[in-house]
């Protein structure tokens, strides 16, 4: 990062949860920032207050990632007045419409999933690439695609057995953005989150909690929070990580640790 020029990132789904909490440490970093909702409405408003009050630029991008069409001009609006983006947060996700046995699991649902988690991912990501890399970079800024995937990637979860699918598809795109954009020196990384209290969350949020306070389900034995998610997603974006690309980065109190 240089003193002329500000980084800049656009954070898909971000008018709340992960993405959100995301924003904030984005622009409390200094970051001109870009939020995401599908739809104009008071949540977005609200997101873009509590933004804003770190002092940095901020514009709020209405777009449904799943609408390919969209991403050309989502970018457009973005960078019209946060400039050029050195970062881009792909975080927007949606669940399983009906956890329950697998089996049952209808095509809708699956093809939500993989519309959204991946496929929006994938294309938005090149879309953002390729016209990155028609412009010259040697402004000291550090470059990077930074992908929120889950830990249920790694983890089955029988009842919503479509998202995590979609997850695993997700941080696949991430390896192979990695072995893309090395050359270019832009560093991708997947973000794989455990058990965060979200809006997604929500529902099964009491079970999670008594399996963590009875069964010991993460290491450090908690619900984690989107501001501490944020905060190791910002760590990236600023390069505090140098000489690293494709890795995973479990925010996930240690969930994914193998144990017997």
């Amino acid at each position: 990062m240089t003193d002329k020029v500000q980084p800049s990132v656009l954070i898909t789904g971000s008018s709340r949860g992960i993405g959100l909490g995301a924003a904030i440490a984005f622009a409390r970093a200094g970051f001109a920032v870009a939020i995401n909702c599908p739809t104009d409405n008071e949540e977005l408003k609200t997101a873009t207050q509590l933004v804003a009050e770190a002092g940095q630029p901020v514009v709020a991008v209405i777009g449904d990632v799943a609408d390919l069409s969209a991403h050309q001009s989502m970018l457009d609006e973005a960078e019209k007045v946060v400039g050029p983006l050195s970062t881009l947060v792909n975080n927007a996700g949606v669940s399983a419409l009906n956890r329950g046995d697998l089996l049952e699991v209808t095509e809708e649902s699956y093809d939500r999933c993989q519309s959204v988690n991946a496929k929006a991912q994938f294309f938005l990501s090149q879309c953002w690439a390729k016209r990155l890399l028609l412009r010259e970079r040697n402004d000291g800024r550090f470059y990077s695609l930074i992908n929120v995937s889950s830990s249920n990637a790694v983890a089955a979860s029988e009842n919503r057995g479509e998202y995590c699918a979609s997850k695993a598809t997700s941080a696949m795109i991430s390896k192979v953005f990695a072995t893309r954009l090395g050359r270019e020196n832009i560093s991708v990384y997947d973000i794989q989150p455990g058990i965060i209290e979200t809006a997604m969350t929500k529902k099964a949020l009491g079970q999670y909690q008594r399996r963590i306070s009875e069964d010991a389900l993460t290491l450090l034995q908690r619900v984690g929070d989107t501001a501490e998610v944020g905060q190791c997603i910002v760590s990236l974006a600023s390069g505090s990580m140098p000489y690293t690309t494709g890795q995973v980065i479990s925010v996930d109190a240690g969930l994914l640790v193998p144990r017997f």
